[in-house]
């Protein structure tokens, strides 16, 4: 007999998986244009850390008052509106896992390609992208079973090569580098300025995934009981591998050699372990990247599926297999990442795609807020602890952010918010079509 439910092991590892992918192997590069301190650098992986503890704790109490797979289509829904949780799965389906799973397949391409002698001809990258992407939708469009399974083992490799990458390159490194993870005096100014703000959203990008446990609720084990402590606790082990990441990175390569670079990793292990040991662990890491697609292909068509389920005309999108997978939605997600792999720039999809997701779960958080105050006697297995603590946290660091996305990036923060007006848009356009079981969650 098919298994109904995915085990909460499972689902933590998709957390796990999820967060833990293309972020933190490119973006330090990034930030480095405007951030030389070692102790700014780790305070930025450490709040951003944080941030999503914060997120997590409030997320796990609306998930588990509001326990229905979908994530913040189900709760912005049913918090505010229809229209609401419409544009959520919207910013979800073109933003939240297409651009990131095909920002992950490109990465993989790249770290793969790292053995191969000069400079590989972008279409090889692309291709091996394509094909990573492809065989993930196979994979994960046909039994439970499968799809779980190779997620666990995917993501336990994946702890395990960070700890003896990080162990393996302190160890190797002749002489490290110069730099003090001690606050001096500058570093207050560094840490209220505008690149510091903007640098939170590449971490925020890296982050992005923490909440990859409500698009499964329905699909979980108990979810009233286990679903805080999956997002807790999976948030949690992401942050302190995060930290130790960056440390070794700066610990055994240059800010120069990494500045602006996407292939941070390959740099560090080449200055470790010297020219063929870093292409070894340029292989290495791209199989890490293999389980943050593989997690996200199995995720993010939850939310087509959610969405094809209350309206009538998208009904399509909620077909689902015999071992009730949605495999229809798994193909379109997969279709619109490959476009994404074949047409978009990398750093651009970056900071809109960071921006765009940093909106939405800002309002799925202020939304704690609302729920609390229009509906107290709704039954809540779980209370966010300290609150209104950690809401109030994630809103200020993550609305101070947004501000200066504005501000610094406004093509891409814009062309975010013009994705926004397209999904409100094509919301009305679709309103006829929403059956009555939408309809029903304004009124839950």
């Amino acid at each position: 007999m098919a298994r109904a439910k995915f085990r909460h092991t499972t689902v933590v590892a998709i957390v796990i998986a999820n967060m833990i992918g293309t972020g933190v192997f490119t973006s330090l590069g990034f930030q480095l244009f405007e951030l030389r301190s070692g102790f700014v650098l780790l305070a930025l992986w450490a709040i951003g850390g944080i941030i999503a503890v914060c997120g997590a704790m409030t997320y796990a109490e609306l998930g588990a008052a509001l326990p229905r797979s979908g994530g913040e289509y189900n709760f912005l829904s049913r918090i505010y509106h229809p229209a609401a949780g419409f544009v959520s799965g919207w910013v979800s389906a073109t933003i939240g896992f297409a651009a990131p799973t095909a920002l992950a397949a490109i990465t993989f391409a790249a770290y793969a390609t790292s053995i191969l002698p000069g400079d590989p001809n972008p279409w090889i990258r692309k291709l091996l992208a394509c094909t990573l992407v492809i065989i993930m939708m196979i994979i994960h469009s046909g039994r439970r079973r499968n799809s779980g399974g190779l997620q666990v083992i995917f993501t336990v490799l994946k702890v395990a090569v960070i700890v003896i990458f990080c162990s393996a390159a302190l160890y190797a490194v002749d002489v490290a580098q110069p730099v003090t993870f001690l606050p001096s005096r500058s570093d207050g100014a560094l840490m209220t300025s505008g690149a510091f703000a903007v640098s939170l959203i590449y971490v925020s990008y890296a982050y992005t995934g923490w909440n990859a446990a409500t698009y499964l609720s329905s699909e979980l084990e108990n979810p009233q009981r286990t679903l805080p402590w999956i997002l807790i606790s999976g948030t949690s082990i992401v942050m302190i591998l995060y930290v130790a990441l960056n440390y070794v990175f700066l610990k055994v390569a240059s800010m120069d050699s990494m500045t602006g670079q996407v292939e941070i990793g390959v740099i560090a292990a080449k200055s470790a372990f010297g020219s063929l040991g870093g292409r070894f662990t340029g292989i290495v890491l791209a199989m890490l990247l293999i389980s943050t697609v593989s997690a996200m292909t199995i995720a993010g068509p939850r939310v087509l599926q959610v969405i094809g389920e209350d309206f009538r005309g998208l009904r399509f999108l909620a077909k689902t297999n015999a071992d009730g997978i949605p495999s229809r939605a798994i193909y379109i997600q997969s279709a619109l990442t490959l476009l994404f792999v074949l047409t978009s720039s990398f750093e651009s999809i970056l900071i809109f795609a960071g921006f765009t997701l940093a909106l939405n779960s800002f309002a799925t958080v202020m939304g704690i807020f609302v729920l609390r105050v229009r509906q107290p006697d709704l039954p809540r297995p779980y209370r966010t602890f300290a609150y209104p603590i950690p809401p109030l946290i994630y809103l200020a660091l993550t609305g101070w952010t947004l501000y200066f996305v504005l501000i610094s990036k406004p093509k891409e923060g814009l062309f975010g918010l013009g994705i926004i007006a397209a999904g409100l848009l094509f919301y009305f356009l679709s309103a006829r079509t929403r059956t009555d079981q939408s309809s029903s969650l304004t009124s839950s």
